[in-house]
């Protein structure tokens, strides 16, 4: 029926593509008229444009100008005439956005068709030659050591030539119809879902060559600083041959001039954590000169759905030290953590060899309460893992879990009073019980040594007791220090235990020169400067033996959903947005478009091969590996973590592979080993940062072979990173295909996955080595992902309603901080502060007529006497 009613009434796509081919026919007749111009011809086009949108301005600027003259001249305004002045000005200003926006529109097809041609003529040409202007010489001062311009007998000669993240690039694209099209979503406001290799990158030139015109600025924003660099310096030419400045942040220092300059310039590029950093740096200025941004005004994120989704979920915090940050119990108390574990594991071992016994001898309903004791005690433990891949194991487990988590788990305290800590591995937290409490009192000589003092309860007491006041108040402090103590020490177990349990080495983080760095769950990457917060990054600090930074306090902190909603127009630019569609639309209020390809997709997407055990799933990676390079193809396989790339490199390396891996540890190579894996019988292991920004291209053959073949060994929890990896294969129109491997094993399949499956696998009687493969299989496996989106989604919008109580603070304290920083509406400010005090104490000492407790008030807080006499106050 659904698919009867599209056919019938169009999908939403086509609705919006066609809404937008009015413009894309609009290009189209102004373009061919371009080809005759000159190239100074086509730069006074330019200007003309640039000239129209101040002039469209111009009577708003007039009178934004003649108000602060009046403020300024003016000595005695009274404050409510010149708030309001203020205000005018504010209003004033929003009728200039508006009235440029307006003018964008009117100009945007004859500012697609300047761009369009000018990226012609750089492919068409080794060199433009124009007459030389101050054009030409503002781009020689910035750049005085640039090789693709120069200046002879007052001509300026413009290479098509020059180098971009170190590597010389040659111009020689030329935007075609659906990169209209997808210009025009971005200039909309809007996100463009684009498959990959299509040309986001020269697609996001045509909105960002418009909007600068404008000279408000324009933020590029990229994922990571490889991105930011290479783009803002390959894409710079095509811009600044017309006279708009590019520069990228993540070349210069914070708060240093020359970051300044990069925000001033027409076109800034940068990741999207230094412009959530910068914003925050900026509101702990104490001087004017300190500020480097300028009011947001249009930005364009790339790989939008990595940075206003998976980036979003942690919010930017700028921190510093705090006193006596360098003094824990880390490592003090990490003895006790490790031999709870081991008793955990030992008493678990034993529950473990239960349940096989009792399994065995056909007692299933009695193995299944020691088997949720191995599942709820330490549900990664490799044996568990092995005997849950055993037919009608795991259905047993979630039918017994069932029978405990009903009525709100009520009967679930009979499975957790023998263990000493739970794993909720779904929401990453450990719960330590009775058990496990009194197991690391044991081996101290305080028996209250991890118990919190009832305060309340014993200063009660205290003031019962016939004591003097000095040895009361002794007695006090020693009780809170021992509060404080051993709240911390609690803090402290528990952040170890999540460090041993549920924090794994190569997985979440890496140790890299000697210290923990995260690992970008999402992308693979190191995330260099960001550490865990809450004493966690500490307790793993404490498990690895390094170093143990001392701790910090925090200074500024925003989400990036925050930050991003401060800019008059948003827009952005994936290959993955359509399943968060929603989010985009509830948080930013961003409507996702899809493009269309500008060839059809010839990629050819299997349906998922099930296996019991990973061992079985990975030996058929390999197996497949090798079949398709023995066929003349290159191979992209895709991991989810570093541990799992680098076990298949051994596996590889066993059968004379030869193969590339790129994850955390080796990112530094991404460009290189990405620009030779398009080559025949080429193996690249890759986590889930395959490619991000790099096309692989396909070398000489492989289009005959099949193209690109890509091996995903695990369905990642979120169906958009699975997405990227299978659209690094079939960029346009090549051949390829992709094939994910999955196991029962998995983590997602472990966590969400379907107890049907399960099921249906042991009925079917799958022995070990037997694959399955069907369409039902695939669809619950989205749907297993679908639950963890959901999970993540939730995780987001608790975090972003938290800090939009933050964010209401956040924005009086900033904007009142700029004032002050700036001087010219600060005496507004202090004078509405002092009328809300003043408002305050009047309704506070009235209403009892309280004139003594007023005029006591008054001196404490404004340090003036009472300006009215006590018969006025009680005679209203």
């Amino acid at each position: 029926m659904l698919g009867f009613l599209k056919k019938l009434l169009g999908t939403k796509s086509e609705k919006d593509v066609k809404e937008l081919q009015p413009i894309v026919d609009k290009v189209a007749a102004i373009y061919p008229t371009l080809a005759g111009l000159s190239n100074e011809q086509l730069r006074a086009r330019v200007a003309d444009m640039k000239q129209k949108i101040k002039d469209a301005y111009k009577a708003e600027d007039d009178k934004i100008a003649a108000i602060k003259k009046r403020i300024e001249v003016e000595i005695e305004i009274d404050v409510d005439t010149k708030e309001n002045l203020y205000k005018e000005i504010d209003e004033i200003e929003k009728d200039i956005t508006k009235k440029i926006e307006e003018v964008l529109k009117d100009i945007q097809a004859e500012a697609f068709a300047v761009c369009k041609e000018t990226a012609r003529r750089f492919t068409e040409n080794t060199e433009l030659t124009v007459t030389a202007s101050e054009i030409d010489t503002f781009y020689l001062t910035r750049r005085p050591n640039a090789k693709n311009v120069s200046i002879v007998d007052g001509k300026a000669v413009w290479k098509n030539q020059w180098p971009a993240a170190a590597v010389d690039v040659v111009w020689n694209m030329i935007h075609y119809d659906v990169q209209l099209i997808g210009g025009s979503v971005l200039h909309s406001g809007r996100i463009a879902e684009m498959a990959t290799g299509e040309g986001k990158t020269l697609v996001a030139t045509l909105p960002i060559f418009l909007n600068a015109l404008a000279g408000r600025g324009v933020h590029v924003v990229t994922v990571n600083n490889y991105l930011s660099r290479r783009d803002s310096e390959w894409n710079a030419p095509l811009f600044e041959f017309h006279g708009l400045s590019v520069d990228c942040i993540d070349m210069h220092e914070p708060n240093s001039y020359e970051r300044r300059m990069a925000y001033l310039a027409d076109i800034t590029y940068g990741t999207n954590n230094e412009f959530g950093f910068d914003y925050l740096r900026d509101n702990m200025a104490r001087s004017p000169e300190d500020l480097v941004q300028r009011k947001p005004n249009y930005a364009i994120v790339d790989e939008v759905d990595s940075v206003l989704i998976d980036d979003a979920r942690t919010p930017l915090i700028i921190s510093g030290p705090t006193p006596k940050g360098d003094i824990h119990e880390f490592m003090e108390l990490k003895p006790r953590v490790e031999k709870l574990l081991g008793v955990q594991r030992q008493y678990l071992q034993t529950c473990l060899t239960d349940a096989k016994k009792l399994y065995a001898e056909g007692k299933e309903k009695e193995a299944g309460v020691p088997l949720l004791k191995c599942y709820r005690g330490l549900p990664k433990n490799t044996a568990l893992i092995k005997f849950l891949s055993e037919t009608g194991v795991r259905a047993l487990l979630q039918k017994t879990e069932n029978y405990y988590m009903q009525d709100q788990q009520k009967e679930m305290h009979k499975i957790d009073q023998d263990l000493y800590f739970v794993i909720d591995e779904k929401h990453n937290s450990v719960e330590l019980t009775e058990k496990g409490i009194d197991q690391i009192t044991s081996n101290s000589e305080d028996q209250k040594f991890f118990v919190l003092p009832n305060v309340g309860e014993e200063i009660a007491e205290l003031e019962k007791a016939v004591l003097s006041p000095e040895e009361k108040l002794a007695r006090k402090e020693a009780l809170i220090q021992d509060f404080s103590v051993k709240s911390e020490r609690i803090h402290t177990v528990n952040q170890l235990l999540k460090a041993y349990t549920v924090f794994e080495k190569d997985v979440e983080y890496v140790i890299d020169g000697g210290q923990v760095k995260i690992v970008d769950e999402q992308t693979g990457r190191i995330m260099d400067g960001r550490r865990y917060s809450d004493g966690l990054h500490q307790a793993i600090e404490a498990k690895e033996n390094v170093k143990i930074e001392a701790a910090t306090q925090t200074y500024a902190t925003i989400t990036l959903q925050n930050y991003f909603r401060m800019y008059n127009k948003l827009a952005g630019m994936t290959g993955t947005a359509s399943t968060e569609s929603q989010e985009f639309w509830d948080i930013y209020k961003l409507d996702v478009v899809e493009i269309p390809t500008n060839r059809p997709a010839q990629r050819k997407d299997d349906e998922d091969l099930v296996y019991k055990t990973k061992r079985e799933k990975y030996n058929a990676v390999i197996e497949e590996t090798i079949k398709q390079v023995n066929a003349g193809r290159p191979v992209l396989v895709g991991t989810t973590n570093v541990e799992i790339s680098e076990l298949l490199s051994k596996m590889l390396k066993l059968k004379g592979i030869k193969h590339n891996v790129l994850n955390a540890k080796l990112h530094q190579r991404e460009a290189e080993v990405v620009a030779e894996a398009g080559l025949p019988g080429t193996v690249t292991i890759a986590t889930n940062m395959a490619g991000r920004g790099t096309d692989i291209k396909l070398g000489p053959g492989v289009k005959e072979a099949g193209g690109l073949a890509i091996i995903g060994t695990e369905r990642h929890e979120s169906r958009r990173v699975d997405r990227q990896l299978r659209g690094r294969a079939g960029r346009q129109g090549d051949p390829g295909s992709s094939q994910f491997f999955v196991s029962l094993e998995d983590d997602l399949m472990r966590l969400f996955g379907s107890e049907r499956i399960a099921k249906m696998m042991d009925r079917m009687g799958i022995e070990e080595g037997e694959v399955i493969q069907h369409s039902m299989i695939t669809k619950s496996i989205e749907r297993a992902q679908k639950k963890v989106e959901e999970n993540n989604f939730g995780i987001r919008k608790r975090l972003i309603e938290y800090d939009d109580v933050m964010n209401a603070q956040r924005d009086v304290v900033y904007k009142r901080r700029k004032n002050a920083l700036f001087g010219e509406r600060l005496s507004i400010d202090v004078a509405n502060m002092i009328y809300d005090v003043s408002d305050s104490v009047v309704n506070e000492f009235h209403e009892h007529k309280d004139f003594e407790g007023f005029q006591l008030e008054l001196l404490k807080s404004l340090a003036i006497e009472s300006p009215v006499k006590r018969a006025r106050v009680y005679k209203h």
